[in-house]
């Protein structure tokens, strides 16, 4: 082992709103790059003896991952190293006085204790020291980003870093309610995934999809997590330092537990969303489930949701919210279900959006209570004015915060990257600002549709804006997540990437697709509605840029896999590749549906036109354009009976089966309608052959078209 001098190692603060080279996903805190050593002869990885047994594992999974990248992992003592020590040996103290930068006391910070860790070059490679087990781990994540290329092409980037978090908790909530229910095997890995870019916390979040020996009646067999899975993610994520925290709603959120007739005594409405606090019933249910809870998953959190009681007071407690008011009958219940899990000894976290509207009445609860409890502050859009708002409360009356921001892929064809970027770096910020504890990066499956292999860039970035420092730079992140995730060096998926934002950016900037029903709605839409004549006023002047920005995206990833066919992540490829196509779908539909209307409004004046007139094209081809063997009915039809079987494939690749046929029927209801207006359009075309006369517009469901397009035709 030859460590350089001291002298030689100038390492330097590096602002995370900087890029380093090669990009690192999370920027260390303080690094200074050094020079680089070809593998084409392979890596060495040694753990100093005796290795912990949790040290290990990190080596064994590294050399794994390596492998998988084709890079040979050998003893030989000529190839290039990584080594690595605890920092209570005499080489982990070297090692980390090599990294202090230059004019800085060595002494270690206590910040550095629970998860950082330094790296410092030497002439054979790199040699890394943390205090912990966790801090080896990140080390060697970080030693994984600092190799680049993959096989004999590979490069081992040396440089010093000392780098910890910003935010001790640093958590991804996944939820597993509103149709899609992750397999065990891709919860293995998101927790591998998230682990790598160190991320601490998992937490799945259930309304009625966790399996309760004290609630049969919760837990959908194929639609739900066994007791089983519990037990099995719990010990898998323990190996990559990730707590895995369930949260089981335990206020608002409950229609799918409500709907069975035993728990109507203790629903504020019949069959409602909200259990009501004045039912001792209630609380008998809660305490069931967490106590299950306990035992499946025994680490040092419960999450007992809390957030939008929008029927409180509403039916069976109406009276008491007029009473005492709807704020305080709220924190009386969350207290009472506080105290009443109070000996299963954990930290109870809570949503924050009702609580946070009653400051004063949050400073006057008692002592227990803040001592018991974190409250989880959520805000899922950029805030112009900032979320302190959201945080203050909780702090100013000394309760423990997470901030929560969200990916944004909720209703979306395609994430909201933008929003989602720009939400995460303003709130974690705010929340490092304020004096948060930790982040909750969340994302949500609201409608059922959303598609888990979407949501890996927005899940990156929280993971990166909780770890560093300050205010995180979406540039730096932009340029450096396709190399760092999908081993891309040509830049081509980051450029793809940026195409996706600008099309879901063009269509959120035009206020399309913020409804309920968000982008998903417009894809599903029928343009000859009522409602998609609305909407297709406002796409038409944008939907040409939309579709060459989805267009160029499909473009860019197919020359990012000739390039480079050994791609990392395939699925999420695939996944972005799709959204680009649904995408360029959904313009599609709306420019054919206008198309369409304007070639049978054309038919029909071509129709009456004066005898012996010549008109061309003539009425059998514009019909024939709207349905024929390349009509542009066939067009939808087609393009949906496509975009059903790509979507079953996504599904299947990260989900339970389980929810899956309601959106394929969606589908085929879809395809039949256009199927019947090819049906619809073939008898006006018999009604033409054999009386020279059209159907009205109105009769086939076709509307009039848009202003102007006739004469753009002529």
């Amino acid at each position: 082992m030859h460590l350089r001098p001291t002298f030689l190692l100038l390492a330097l603060a590096l602002p995370a709103a900087a890029q380093t080279n090669p990009p690192l996903i999370p920027i260390p805190r303080e690094f200074h790059a050094a020079a680089g050593l070809p593998l084409t002869s392979g890596l060495r990885v040694d753990c100093q003896q005796p290795c912990d047994a949790e040290d290990a594992f990190a080596v064994a999974d590294l050399k794994s991952t390596l492998t998988a990248r084709g890079i040979q992992i050998t003893e030989a003592l000529s190839t290039p190293h990584i080594f690595v020590t605890r920092s209570n040996t005499q080489m982990g103290k070297t090692i980390y006085q090599e990294s202090v930068p230059a004019g800085t006391p060595t002494t270690p910070l206590a910040a550095m204790h629970a998860e950082g860790y330094s790296i410092v070059p030497d002439k054979d490679g790199i040699a890394l020291t943390a205090d912990t087990s966790a801090g080896i781990f990140y080390a060697l994540q970080t030693a994984q980003q600092l190799i680049t290329g993959d096989g004999a092409s590979s490069m081992l980037h040396m440089a010093t870093i000392r780098d910890w978090p910003a935010m001790p908790i640093r958590g991804l909530h996944d939820d597993l309610s509103r149709g899609p229910v992750d397999s065990l095997d891709f919860q293995k890995k998101i927790i591998r995934t998230i682990a790598s870019y160190k991320v601490n916390l998992y937490s799945p979040y259930f309304e009625s999809t966790q399996q309760y020996a004290s609630n049969p009646l919760a837990g959908v067999p194929g639609a739900s997590m066994s007791a089983a899975d519990a037990r099995a993610l719990v010990a898998y994520a323990a190996q990559y330092h990730i707590t895995i925290v369930p949260e089981q709603e335990a206020f608002g959120h409950l229609r799918h537990m409500l709907i069975w007739e035993k728990y109507q005594s203790m629903a504020e409405t019949p069959h409602g969303a909200v259990l009501a606090p004045g039912q001792p019933s209630s609380l008998q249910l809660i305490d069931g489930m967490f106590k299950d809870l306990a035992v499946m998953y025994p680490g040092p959190y419960l999450h007992i949701g809390g957030d939008e009681t929008a029927d409180l007071g509403v039916g069976r407690t109406r009276a008491d919210v007029d009473a005492r008011g709807l704020a305080t009958v709220y924190l009386d219940f969350l207290q009472k279900i506080v105290t009443d899990l109070q000996p299963l000894h954990r930290k109870i976290l809570f949503w924050g959006d009702v609580a946070q509207d009653a400051p004063e009445q949050l400073k006057a609860m008692p002592q227990s209570f803040k001592n018991q409890t974190i409250a989880v502050a959520w805000g899922y859009s950029p805030n112009p004015h900032g979320f302190e708002k959201q945080i203050r409360p909780f702090t100013d009356a000394g309760i423990t915060v997470w901030v929560a921001p969200s990916i944004n892929n909720y209703r979306q064809i395609w994430p909201n990257q933008q929003e989602a970027l720009d939400d995460i770096q303003e709130f974690t910020s705010d929340g490092q600002q304020f004096g948060a504890a930790g982040q909750l990066n969340t994302l949500w499956d609201d409608d059922g549709e959303s598609l888990a292999n979407m949501n890996w860039y927005g899940i990156l970035f929280g993971a990166a804006a909780g770890w560093q420092q300050g205010t995180s730079s979406i540039p730096a992140f932009q340029q450096s997540y396709a190399q760092v995730f999908h081993g891309d060096s040509t830049g081509l998926l980051s450029q793809a990437q940026n195409e996706l934002t600008a099309a879901m950016s063009l269509l959120h900037d035009n206020k399309l697709g913020t409804n309920s029903e968000g982008t998903d709605g417009l894809f599903w839409l029928d343009p000859w509605s009522r409602d998609g004549q609305n909407v297709a006023a406002k796409i038409r002047p944008i939907v040409s840029p939309l579709r060459l920005h989805a267009e160029r995206a499909i473009e860019l990833i197919q020359q990012a896999r000739l390039a480079n066919p050994s791609l990392r992540e395939a699925d999420a490829i695939d996944a972005m590749d799709f959204g680009a196509r649904r995408i360029d779908f959904l313009g599609l539909k709306f420019q054919a549906c206008d198309e369409m209307a304007a070639g049978y409004a054309r038919a029909q004046s071509t129709a009456i036109a004066p005898a012996g007139r010549k008109v061309r094209p003539g009425v059998y081809s514009l019909l024939s354009d709207i349905n024929g063997v390349n009509g542009r009915l066939q067009d939808l039809t087609y393009g949906y009976s496509q975009m059903r079987d790509m979507y079953e494939q996504q599904w299947l690749r990260s989900y339970r089966p389980a929810n899956l046929r309601p959106i394929l029927e969606h589908f085929d209801y879809t395809i039949n309608i256009w199927q019947a207006r090819i049906d619809k359009m073939r008898g006006a075309r018999q009604q033409w052959g054999d009386s020279h006369t059209l159907p009205l517009a109105s009769d086939l469901g076709i509307p009039a078209p848009p202003p102007g397009a006739l004469t753009a035709i002529q």
